[in-house]
């Protein structure tokens, strides 16, 4: 394929991709990155040739020329008393050597340079590195892997490992500490420092790392540290003013910390005290906003997981067929109990690898980083707790997707006219969303009013994930693991229209794998009779 006809078929290709694309948070999509640097690879390489045969032709010349010239200034006069030899240098100086000039200028570099600066515009942005630098640092705190274990690639279901440099561990700490996080900035520059030390070729000085580490550490109270690692950094580099200058620093707030003790201790020579002893290189996490964050994270690993002996016994498995509908009683479906109180349950073989193809094909070209509304605004809103991009499918779309509204309306015996579309989501690097309730708590909701609040949730796992990826419900401590081709159904309402608060439920990060879910949202109008109220508020 030609040069430009190439441009223009990867330009077509690439424009149906938004400019700020956040690829880091769909694995689906960040896939078409593998093609597009392929693509310069291969264009790269075609220009290595055209530089290679440039230079062959070259080398070639300075070789025959080195020969000529070896034997011309041997004995000029008499080589030049031969009068093609006298035509022939004349003619080499004001032809031949013109045009080895024009091919020593000649630029190979137009192919490349013009594909590179095509696709450079839809390539990840800054956000996107730094989403993914966070995305892997969420990995480390929710499965608990130390730097190391990230770095060296040592994770389970992995087919093609990878490992980070020295200047990937610097990046991380860097991303860390740009966002004032100073535990990871801690532990990746303390990683990158590691693998330095042990000899790996890299373009980050230890000078660069100890700046940033020596200053997290210290942000974390950790004086004496700080001033051990300030130190190191001043012997490599004496003439580092920003090292000196808190060196300094830190030996002043020393003495006055000195200064205080010995004047407590004068005050009150009775009064016993006991020095905090900080333990050099480790620090805690510090706390956030969920308050459900360990319990969250424990289930996300299987821990913590309440499922007894004694409710095991109350789970059953067993054939559905919808309260006896026509389309299930020859072909029911495999129906098994996740959870009793409250009730969820998994299908089996609900949709088939071709239609899971099919809704992925239709979603992906949509596909838009997933939102979530302002608990204060009622404004929809992307978020750090909701890592991943989703798409809305209708019926029109494809006789696929009216035929999985269809069976699910069936399984379920509720209907569909009331529910939102399907929607699809393809989660990223690390991609989660947090603890969250599926029901509306909110009274400015435009759809609570014509169709009712959120009375079920029917999910669709349409991939297996190798680790990670759970659905978690940290109120009663379940743990929901993805299974290509099932499906886990559970109401978020009691029979009364009451939230039923226990359905908090989180889909945990992925940490190998790339996870696509469906799911449809019934909601209460049209469902009154097909659901009727019970007798008690939490029936």
């Amino acid at each position: 394929m030609k040069p430009w006809l190439q441009l223009v078929f990867f330009t077509c290709i690439f424009l149906i991709w938004h400019t700020e694309a956040e690829f880091f948070t769909s694995i689906g999509q960040m896939t078409d990155l593998i093609y597009a640097e392929k693509d310069l690879v291969q264009s790269l390489k075609e220009y290595i040739r055209a530089e290679e045969n440039k230079l062959s032709q070259i080398k070639s010349w300075a070789e025959k020329m080195d020969v000529l010239t070896s034997k011309s200034t041997s004995d000029p006069e008499g080589y030049l008393a031969h009068p093609v030899n006298a035509y022939k240098l004349v003619k080499r100086l004001n032809t031949d050597w013109l045009e080895l000039e024009n091919l020593v200028l000649q630029d190979t570099t137009n192919g490349f340079i013009a594909n590179l600066t095509i696709q450079r515009q839809f390539f990840p942005t800054e956000e996107d590195e730094t989403g993914a630098a966070k995305a892997l640092m969420r990995l480390q705190d929710t499965y608990k892997l130390d730097p190391e274990t990230l770095s060296r690639g040592n994770l389970p279901g992995t087919k093609y490992r990878s490992s980070l440099t020295v200047g990937d561990c610097f990046g991380m700490g860097k991303t860390a500490y740009n966002d004032g996080d100073y535990y990871h900035t801690v532990l990746w520059m303390e990683q990158a420092l590691k693998q330095h030390d042990e000899g790996e070729d890299t373009t980050v000085s230890k000078v660069e790392i100890l700046d940033y580490l020596s200053y997290a550490v210290f942000q974390f109270g950790d004086l004496h540290r700080a001033m051990e690692l300030t130190r190191r950094l001043i012997s490599l580099d004496s003439t580092h003013e920003r090292a000196g200058s808190n060196l300094r620093y830190f030996e002043k707030l020393l003495e006055k910390e000195r200064e205080e003790k010995e004047k407590e201790k004068s005050i009150n020579k009775t009064m016993t005290t006991t020095e905090p002893v900080v333990q050099s290189g480790a620090y805690e996490r510090p706390t956030d906003y969920l308050p459900e964050r360990d319990i969250y994270e424990a289930l996300c690993r299987g821990e913590g997981v309440k499922m007894t002996p004694r409710r095991q016994k109350r789970l059953f498995c067993r054939y559905h067929d919808g309260n006896r509908n026509p389309h299930l009683l020859i072909a029911p479906f495999k129906e098994e109990d996740e959870w009793d109180s409250p009730h969820i349950v998994r299908y089996y073989d609900v949709m088939s690898d071709e239609e899971i193809e099919k809704i992925k094909q239709l979603a992906k070209p949509r596909l838009a980083r997933a939102t979530v509304r302002d608990p204060k605004t009622g404004v929809l809103t992307v978020a750090s707790y909701r890592v991943s991009k989703s798409s809305w499918l209708e019926e029109d779309d494809d006789p696929v997707v009216a035929k999985v509204n269809l069976r699910m309306q069936q399984i379920t015996g509720l209907t569909v006219k009331t529910a939102e579309l399907l929607q699809v989501a393809n989660y990223g690097m690390g991609g989660q969303y947090e603890p969250h309730f599926d029901f509306s708590r909110r009274p400015f909701d435009s759809t609570l009013k014509s169709e009712g609040n959120r009375l079920a949730t029917f999910l669709n796992y349409m991939s297996d994930v190798e680790a990670g990826g759970a659905t978690v419900f940290p109120d009663f401590g379940a743990a929901i693991w993805p299974k290509k081709g099932t499906a886990v159904f559970w109401y978020n309402l009691f029979r009364s229209g009451e939230g039923d608060y226990r359905t908090r439920h989180a889909a945990c990060p992925v940490l190998v794998g790339c996870k696509w879910v469906s799911n449809k949202w019934f909601h209460e109008r049209g469902n009154e009779f097909l659901r009727p109220c019970g007798r008690t508020e939490v029936d």
